[in-house]
């Protein structure tokens, strides 16, 4: 009787052992993974960071006084697009020079084609 009792604490012993082991193997992946989460959070906002800081425009200069209303914009950055007041003309040539023998650079648009009405 005496050596089932022994042999039981010293299952339980090494069934407790085990179960110990796999508990730290766990613990041990779950804050792995979490470390690697975290470190891809913190680049992922670092990127957001660095690209919101490249797209912030910069504020405008202060000036001590206003310019005059007849002086010329300054010109546009290479990368920048500017509207155009009046709006550009098409691509056709005045009618005095399609007389010379000048060629509209685009062919005509085509007509605009109308069906049937629609019926209920």
């Amino acid at each position: 009787m005496e050596e089932r009792s022994f042999l039981r604490r010293l299952t339980l012993r090494s069934d407790e052992l085990q179960l110990r082991g796999k508990l730290l193997v766990a613990g041990a992946l779950v804050l792995g993974g979490a470390g690697i989460i975290t470190l891809a959070g913190l680049e992922i906002l670092a990127r957001n960071t660095e690209v919101a800081e490249t797209e912030t425009p910069a504020a405008p200069p202060a000036e001590s006084a206003p310019a005059p209303a007849n002086s010329p914009s300054t010109p546009a950055q290479p990368d920048e697009q500017r509207p155009t007041t009046p709006a550009p003309q098409p691509a056709r040539p005045s009618p005095e020079a399609q007389q010379s023998g000048a060629k509209p650079a685009l062919p005509p648009a085509p007509a605009e084609k109308m069906g049937e009405p629609i019926k209920k």
